[in-house]
């Protein structure tokens, strides 16, 4: 790895595919420039533009500062509380 460098991972996950991007950028980069180098943005604005990333499974702003080997996630807004998904889905068992 070159000086002065950092290797990252970018990954979304989806209901039918999953996007991982694996790069180097500058040691002083953010989430935002991590996600801004891949086409995500392009293909899926409405997750994107959320904002909400996740780096070992708690939220991160998206101008925090990236550490080697980190790997952000790309998280998709909640539809229906979990909870509630659970409710239905035991009822729709029953019946």
């Amino acid at each position: 790895m070159e000086k002065n460098k950092i290797t990252v991972e970018v990954a979304l996950a989806l209901p039918d595919t999953q996007y991982l991007y694996r790069f180097t950028l500058s040691e002083k980069s953010t989430v935002s420039d991590a996600v801004a180098s891949t086409d995500l943005a392009a293909k899926y604005p409405e997750i994107v533009q959320q904002q909400l990333f996740a780096r070992r499974g708690k939220r991160i702003s998206p101008n925090a500062m990236l550490e080697n080997n980190d790997r952000i996630d790309i998280c998709r807004p909640i539809k229906i509380d979990p909870k509630t998904a659970r409710i239905l889905r035991a009822e729709k068992q029953k019946g």
